[in-house]
């Protein structure tokens, strides 16, 4: 089956920022499987929309529940089974910061790091040049 007639691959997640003395800071994700750090993300289930893939992955892969915020932007890309891939990004805020992570299958790690931090530990560029499109305030 060739590409053209696969169904684009949807999914969602966050650019999720907790707001310190220090600054900004953002979550990023490892995924023992790919062995990649990476923004929280996730394929979207049937009859789910952006907004719920966005706040289900990312509590599933960091179990932080999130405030979603807006829209920040968009990425689109081959997947690594050939498919053609959109991902969503939602601004996010934990709401309770303080949770503990707990790895899971997908994600052996969480990291809070700067930004500056985050866009030099990013795997793939499409998420580094998201995240610099973001404007972080209190960064």
């Amino acid at each position: 089956m060739s590409r053209a007639s696969t169904p684009t691959v949807r999914a969602a997640g966050g650019i999720v920022v907790r707001h310190t003395e220090k600054g900004t800071l953002v979550l990023l994700v490892h995924r023992p499987r790919y062995d990649d750090w990476s923004l929280p993300k996730g394929k979207a289930e049937p009859g789910e929309n952006w907004e719920e893939t966005a706040r289900r992955e990312v509590e599933e892969e960091t179990g932080l529940r999130c405030r979603l915020g807006s829209e920040v932007g968009r990425t689109a890309y081959v997947d690594s089974r050939g498919r053609d891939k959109e991902v969503r990004y939602y601004l996010m805020e934990p709401k309770d910061p303080d949770q503990r992570f707990e790895p899971n299958d997908e994600v052996d790690e969480i990291h809070w790091c700067s930004p500056d931090d985050a866009t030099a530990l990013l795997t793939y560029d499409h998420d580094r040049r998201l995240l610099a499109s973001v404007v972080l305030e209190g960064g």
